[in-house]
């Protein structure tokens, strides 16, 4: 039986070169691929108690979906700037060249809801601890802090100290 790994495309010299991308495309192309990392993540979550999975733009939309969607929860979109068409609460944070900003509808998250939050990877850590912050800042709880991969050289869980943070491949590079 494969493992979440073979199903990941790693690609040399890409955007630029000594980088090393790990392509998630190639898991969501196979039916066993997307199959084996709904029900991994699924499992990471394993007894958390939950109420909504909060799901970060763009590939984080792609794995917390199914999962909302498997343990009949509601499922919110963290977006960028701008995307979200009703009264929004916002976020900036720091890039590693500039700065972002992240929002949520404004009526998204109630007070005392418990967040499972789920991105496909975790590299610096910039964007998930925005959207912590922005759940926390609504009322929410965040309980789970949920990825397909964490690029562990780039220091990512350092920012999310606290949280019960849960990987299904960690690779120790960039």
């Amino acid at each position: 039986m494969k493992k979440i790994e073979d199903y990941v495309l790693s690609i040399p010299d890409f955007p630029e070169p000594g980088i090393i991308f790990r392509d998630i495309t190639s898991v969501l192309q196979d039916p066993d691929g997307l199959h084996l990392a709904i029900d991994s993540m699924q499992q990471l979550i394993g007894e958390t108690e939950f109420d909504v999975v909060v799901g970060t733009e763009s590939r984080g939309f792609m794995f917390g979906m199914p999962l909302a969607y498997n343990l009949h929860k509601s499922f919110v979109p963290v977006r960028k700037k701008g995307k979200l068409p009703r009264e929004t609460v916002s976020m900036s944070y720091d890039l590693e060249y500039g700065s972002a900003e992240i929002e949520m509808h404004s009526d998204s998250i109630r007070p005392g809801q418990r967040v499972v939050l789920v991105d496909d990877l975790i590299a610096t850590g910039g964007t998930v601890e925005a959207s912590i912050k922005l759940v926390e800042e609504m009322g929410g709880q965040v309980v789970k802090v949920l990825f397909l991969m964490e690029l562990a050289g780039l220091n990512g869980r350092e920012k999310l100290k606290g949280y019960d943070v849960a990987s299904v491949i960690c690779y120790e590079g960039k």
